[in-house]
């Protein structure tokens, strides 16, 4: 979505309650914001207050309010991550599909995470006793994921249509790269699942090479992927993939696995 332009069918419209002249509530639709970066510059953006220093300083509950024992050093703690959740799609269809599993969106872009949140709050005040194991979170994934997030901690990490950053110049700011891998497969459980789906098949190759070529991942089968329940949402939970859908433009999927280290 481009800078300044209204948003699609395939963004939600948050609902908000307004008093009306008798003193009862009337659900209304508004739009939600409509100047939305479609980009940013991760490498410039340092734009943070109150990244912890470690995970056990975050106060968790502050976005799982209503999950029992969460923050506390033997209680639940997020297992899915997901970078760059945008509208926050995936988010939404992960959180019933994995009921039992916490479930944070990462988004850098301040005006993204406040619609994401408002969703959020707008689906639990609809669904009651639903949607709360899903949260959002505005940070850096290339320079604070170990802030939030312990080692081992996380099974599924989602890059669903990354920026591509076209110009080579530009390459390093891609959230994909031989560095940052190391600090995924830090954060990774070992047998948790990266997956990953874009729609520049230029970029797909990139990201391709360069898990395979990392002695931390492996890629996954597609024959094996057809029984995993994240997969379809992968491909079309996604307000941009709706998008690419409906243009009947193609989507390039790979998912990795994190292995240990083999000894030779």
């Amino acid at each position: 979505m481009m800078e300044g332009q209204p948003l699609t069918d395939d963004v939600p419209q948050i609902k908000t309650d307004t008093n009306t002249s008798n003193s009862s509530k009337k659900r209304k639709q508004v739009k939600p914001f409509h100047n939305i970066h479609t980009h940013s510059n991760p490498l410039n953006d340092n734009r943070f207050t109150g990244t912890p220093y470690t995970p056990e300083e975050y106060d968790w509950r502050k976005l799982y309010p209503e999950i029992p024992s969460v923050g506390q050093k033997e209680g639940p703690r997020v297992e899915f991550a997901d970078v760059g959740c945008g509208f926050g799609g995936l988010l939404v269809g992960l959180s019933p599909t994995f009921p039992k599993s916490l479930i944070l969106g990462l988004e850098i872009r301040e005006k993204a995470v406040e619609y994401v949140s408002d969703r959020i709050i707008n689906l639990r005040e609809s669904n009651p006793g639903q949607y709360q194991n899903i949260n959002v979170l505005r940070t850096n994934c290339m320079k604070y994921l170990p802030n939030y997030f312990q080692k081992g901690q996380l099974k599924k990490i989602f890059f669903l249509f990354p920026d591509p950053h076209w110009k080579k110049s530009n390459h390093r700011r891609r959230i994909i790269s031989t560095e940052l891998l190391a600090e995924y497969a830090y954060v990774l459980a070992e047998g948790a699942i990266a997956y990953t789906i874009t729609d520049v098949e230029e970029l797909h190759k990139w990201m391709v090479q360069h898990f395979t070529s990392h002695p931390l991942f492996e890629r996954i089968p597609d024959e094996e992927l057809k029984e995993d329940p994240a997969v379809p949402l992968v491909q079309g939970a996604t307000e941009e993939g709706k998008k690419v859908a409906r243009a009947k433009q193609p989507s390039y999927l790979a998912v990795f696995r994190r292995v240990g280290f083999k000894k030779n």
